[in-house]
């Protein structure tokens, strides 16, 4: 293997057996019970035998949650991995991480390798953060003057210095993720490989997460393997992708390019609805009397410039909220905000929504300015000027594609927006000199 290659997987596969129970019948006959329980009995003996996992139920079917993945990682490369929930991104993470096996191919992997793969990996409950400091760089191999010298980095980057001493199973989800980051990423593995996890904490800190990783990839020369549903981030972090789809490669190349093939093949499968109650919201948002429940176009899909569209939004309130307003915005993969459009932005007063219960909201544009691109959809709730109730950044994303009087001149990527405007055209006169031409 190159000196400059450190991750090479051939052929990659990873079988799982999957067990099903068998549609009981309203009677059954003592002896259909000890048939049953002897053929039982002897597929476990059979599977223990041969080494395989034991698998409950009546039947087993075979699973491949990966299927011939090759590809090959350069020292100092951040490599996001993109894919439906299901798609292999876990399983590829798991072996390259050692924490199974594949079922066939091989992978060489060249230096230390730290992983952030679920809240509190590699982590001992009973153990005090302090503890697990040392647990987690002597498990990467590193000698306690090591660990000790890069301490007080970790412990100011994790935020959780009052809990030091305190054991980890007390700790939140967000604190488990603050230590287990700082732990992965100031011990200095070779190789880092972060999942969907980073989405359990607050936006301050996920933005703090992603100036580490930049910075250990750029300056520090170190890999970074990065999972994530949120393309905006893996568009600013990530210079290549890799699409995951059905446990194979379906697309490896510059990051852009992969997203955008991802989004399209996305548009087409029920993104019309989006349920907005099971996503995580931002940790900085403590008032839970509003939550927004869903997100519905009201037109075609895909969205064309120029043209009508329209949304609905639901949400449900459990008390008063006083000079409500909701807004819909329209944001760049790398996150920033191209145009928002908001109920405060029109002569009816913000509404004081008394009784608690399920309400809706709706806008209408005539004619949509965002040129042909691919963007994220930010909603947001909040009562009065400045205080938030609910926002959800980055909950789905929009292709938006030519209208019929769209001008060819924009049909091309990063356009931003087009608004229309009074233009006058003046005849052209003879001049001399320094004169103008008006």
């Amino acid at each position: 293997m190159s000196d400059e290659i450190v991750i090479r997987a051939e052929g990659l596969g990873k079988k799982y057996r999957i067990g099903h129970e068998a549609e009981r019948e309203r009677y059954v006959a003592l002896r259909d019970v000890f048939a049953r329980s002897a053929k039982h009995f002897w597929r476990k003996t059979a599977d223990m035998a041969l080494g395989r996992a034991l698998v409950l139920g009546d039947s087993f079917e075979e699973f491949w949650a990966l299927k011939d993945v090759s590809f090959e990682v350069k020292r100092g490369e951040v490599l996001g991995i993109i894919g439906r929930n299901g798609a292999g991104k876990s399983t590829l993470l798991k072996i390259l991480s050692r924490i199974t096996e594949p079922s066939e191919g091989r992978v060489a992997i060249k230096g230390r390798v730290a992983s952030l793969l679920e809240v509190g990996t590699g982590f001992h409950p009973e153990l005090t953060g302090r503890e697990n400091i040392y647990l987690n760089g002597a498990i990467l191999g590193m000698t306690r003057a090591e660990i000790k010298k890069k301490f007080d980095e970790i412990v100011a980057f994790a935020e959780v210095e009052r809990f030091l001493d305190t054991p980890v199973k007390r700790y939140s989800s967000g604190m488990y993720v603050r230590l287990a980051f700082a732990v992965a990423a100031h011990l200095e593995p070779e190789i880092l490989l972060v999942d969907e996890v980073l989405a359990v904490g607050d936006a301050e800190f996920q933005k703090k997460c992603l100036g580490k990783m930049d910075e250990v990839s750029r300056r520090e020369g170190r890999t970074v393997l990065f999972v994530s549903h949120n393309m905006g981030v893996v568009t600013s972090l990530c210079p290549a992708a890799m699409w995951l789809d059905g446990g194979s490669i379906r697309e490896f190349g510059m990051a852009r390019e992969v997203i955008n093939g991802y989004l399209s093949c996305r548009k087409y499968e029920g993104e019309r609805v989006v349920q907005l109650t099971n996503i995580a919201r931002p940790l900085w948002l403590q008032d839970n009397r509003l939550r927004l429940r869903s997100f519905e176009w009201l037109c075609d899909l895909p969205l064309r410039h120029g043209e009508r569209i329209g949304a609905r939004i639901r949400f449900g309130t459990r008390a008063p909220v006083s000079a409500v307003s909701v807004g819909i915005g329209f944001s760049t993969f790398g996150g920033t905000r191209l145009l928002t459009y908001e109920t405060d932005l029109q002569d009816d007063p913000r509404p004081d929504l008394r009784q608690p219960g399920e309400y809706t909201v709706e806008v209408e544009i005539d004619a949509l300015p965002l040129a042909p691109d691919l963007y994220n959809v930010d909603i947001g709730c909040r009562s009065g000027d400045f205080h938030g109730l609910d926002y959800l950044p980055a909950c789905s994303q929009a292709e938006i594609v030519a209208g019929a009087n769209t001008p060819g001149a924009i049909v091309r990527r990063g356009a931003g927006v087009r608004l229309p405007s009074d233009w006058a055209w003046g005849a052209a006169v003879e001049t001399s000199g320094s004169e103008r031409v008006e």
